[in-house]
């Protein structure tokens, strides 16, 4: 991912956070879009790293779950029903398009990442790569010169 389109997901999650601050009205339009809620851990037995995304409503099959430059990103769209007579009192339930960039840890093996999705959660499972052994200091003899 670009440096550019880092710093609109860095400004998009501060727009976002602001908003949830101030408990900006939906109707006032100022929120642009659904926006999941990730949790990600690292756990150790079996080690692992898993990114859960509460997605519900959605399709599983219009969600891209792509991983590059040590960061997983999950996109996708949540989309309103046809609204054709609809006279609403109030909108809370957020839909639109959607971007989430979770960082990963280095030794995260992103190769081996199963994901599944079941009643609203998208979980994505990764190994963690095993440590290699440190390498161990081997003796160089220094010798003179012969002239």
């Amino acid at each position: 991912m670009s440096a550019m389109a880092r710093r609109k997901v860095l400004k998009d999650e501060i727009d976002e956070l602001f908003a949830d601050l101030w408990q900006v009205s939906r109707l006032g339009g100022l929120r642009r879009a659904f926006r999941p809620s990730v949790d990600s851990f690292r756990s150790e037995n079996p080690p692992s790293f898993t990114v859960i995304v509460d997605l519900p409503g959605i399709d599983p099959e219009q969600v891209r779950v792509t991983a590059g430059d040590g960061a997983l990103i999950i996109t996708g769209e949540r989309r309103r029903e046809a609204s054709e007579g609809r006279v609403y009192q109030q909108i809370e339930i957020e839909y639109g398009q959607f971007e989430r960039l979770v960082h990963l840890p280095a030794d995260a093996d992103v190769s081996q990442a199963e994901a599944h999705y079941d009643r609203g959660l998208l979980t994505i499972e990764m190994p963690i790569a095993e440590k290699t052994a440190p390498p161990r200091p081997v003796p160089i003899e220094i010798r003179r010169r012969q002239e």
